[in-house]
């Protein structure tokens, strides 16, 4: 997908800047992501934007249920093993909380800039698959 020429972003059928349009379909999440996704007819990039919001979302949420899982499983044997080898598996719990949850932020800002700039900016994998089903 092609960037548009700095300062040219269109209006969207939703009667907003495109760019604006865009950074809204992040704000609440898949949800946002969905209703602008429905309702955008015209405008490419809000389309995009809003469909990788969506995809993004549904994989932030599944991943952290999944370490949710692991989470518990960790406070289990934590709670088995002795006082200082339990700490450390509760702390390793919590830096995979950290580098996920602190992944997951620098990745919605990033798309909140590059939204709000008028730019296509593709995530790994998830960008791709936006892509491909927008353009269907």
């Amino acid at each position: 997908m092609q960037n548009p020429p700095p300062g040219l972003t269109g209006k969207s059928s939703t009667g907003l800047d495109e760019n604006i349009a865009a950074l809204l379909a992040y704000i609440f999440g898949w949800v946002s992501g969905l209703i602008f996704f429905l309702i955008e007819k015209d405008s490419k990039l809000v389309r995009f934007h809003a469909m990788q919001s969506i995809l993004f979302n549904v994989a932030v949420g599944v991943l952290c249920f999944a370490l949710w899982i692991v989470s518990f499983v960790l406070v289990l044997i934590a709670a088995q093993l002795a006082d200082i080898m339990g700490t450390l598996v509760g702390l390793l719990a919590f830096l995979i909380w950290l580098i996920v949850l602190g992944g997951a932020l620098i990745a919605l800002i990033l798309c909140l800039v590059r939204a709000y700039q008028g730019k296509f900016f593709k995530l790994p994998f998830i960008g791709d698959l936006a892509e491909k089903i927008v353009n269907k």
